[in-house]
């Protein structure tokens, strides 16, 4: 990854993005962009922002289980409860290219699981059971095509 101004662009957009949808995370993959890079912002809408940019992240170390309902601005109104570890450590670099490693617990450890997963390809949707996914699949075809219906 070329830590310079484009990458600092880059993340300054995806930031604009994930607040607009409004969402917790966005990943670069979601946005066509091959690059490890992440936007996270827990906080809440009363609150001032937190946003945590991570360049690189890894999960490192992970403990417990949590079971949380997920959405994902790649699969629009569609939710699903997933398990995830209840704590995650993760380690990654800032803009600056400076190493840091975190402990994420909560709906942060949920967000970063989230994102790292978009960075490897994987959807939330993944982590659901053979008869979840397949319900999934019928209410995606008929999402898409209310969506497809409003254009």
């Amino acid at each position: 990854t070329e830590f310079d101004d484009s990458l600092r662009q880059l993340a300054h957009d995806m930031a604009e993005t994930m607040y607009a949808a409004p969402g917790v995370g966005l990943a670069a993959p979601q946005v066509g962009i091959s690059k490890r890079l992440t936007v996270i912002d827990c906080s809440a809408r009363d609150e001032d922002a937190q946003l945590l940019i991570m360049v690189n992240p890894e999960v490192i170390d992970q403990e417990g289980e949590c079971f949380e309902e997920e959405g994902c601005l790649s699969v629009p109104e569609y939710y699903a409860k997933v398990s995830r570890s209840a704590t995650v450590k993760v380690r990654f670099q800032d803009l600056d290219e400076k190493a840091h490693v975190i402990e994420a617990q909560g709906l942060t450890s949920v967000a970063c699981q989230h994102e790292i997963d978009h960075l490897n390809g994987i959807l939330f949707v993944d982590h659901l059971s053979p008869l979840k996914r397949s319900i999934f699949r019928k209410k995606w075809k008929k999402i898409q095509e209310h969506l497809t219906e409003q254009m």
